[in-house]
């Protein structure tokens, strides 16, 4: 089985980061901030789907200028304070039970650069934790089901075989779309409502929740 986390909002709280970070964008193109509730609603997509889905208001914003400074903005406050965003409670202690497994591999799949999962995994010394790991880099932004599809084919396992762990709609959509199983969590961005009829098999409220919920869904017995 091959279990592939999401990182902000399912494995990091981001939260504070992410919005100031895209407030920062904003302001500097002299236009007005996003909510907090519009920002954190489209964390999970790439950088430049998610400043198009806020500024979709707005014709004549310079959606690929703002998405520069919001990547520049976040870069400097990880790099400044990498470890100001916090894993969240039962998060190391689940990697590691399941890592200790033999009959699992673990990836991960975000909208982050290649050069945020790098910084992640040395940030928490995850080295050598994840069998895959995609990026923005790799493939096309969520719920496109290409960032999946690669964590199988580079860890030789079937879609059927993998199960997307996320905390939007964009990450369980991704899963369907893939043929892989979706769990979401209540922890991160999106409400446990909207993930579950965008697919969710089941939404977990805590970490020490996600060994049993992997456990195939039963099916009833016929007479």
């Amino acid at each position: 089985m091959l279990v592939v986390f999401d990182v902000d909002g399912t494995l990091v709280d981001s939260q504070h980061a992410i919005v100031a970070a895209m407030t920062e964008a904003y302001v500097g193109a002299g236009l007005a901030a996003p909510s907090r509730e519009a920002i954190l609603g489209i964390v999970g997509l790439s950088v430049p789907e998610a400043v198009a889905v806020l500024s979709a208001s707005g014709v004549d914003h310079p959606v690929a200028a703002i998405g520069d400074a919001y990547k520049a903005a976040f870069n400097r406050a990880r790099t400044a304070a990498p470890r100001a965003d916090p894993l969240y409670p039962g998060a190391r202690e689940a990697i590691a039970a399941l890592a200790a497994r033999g009959d699992v591999l673990l990836g991960l799949a975000t909208g982050n650069s290649r050069r945020g999962v790098e910084r992640f995994i040395d940030t928490f010394g995850f080295h050598g934790v994840f069998a895959t790991t995609q990026s923005a880099d790799d493939a096309p932004s969520k719920p496109h089901p290409g960032m999946l599809l690669l964590a199988c084919a580079e860890a030789g396992v079937t879609p059927e075989e993998t199960v997307m762990i996320g905390d939007t709609t964009f990450d369980m959509q991704m899963a369907r779309a893939a043929g892989a199983r979706a769990i979401g969590v209540a922890w991160g961005y999106h409400p446990p409502e909207r993930l579950a009829a965008a697919g969710a098999q089941t939404v977990l409220s805590r970490f020490d929740e996600l060994i049993p919920a992997l456990s195939p869904p039963q099916t009833e017995a016929t007479a």
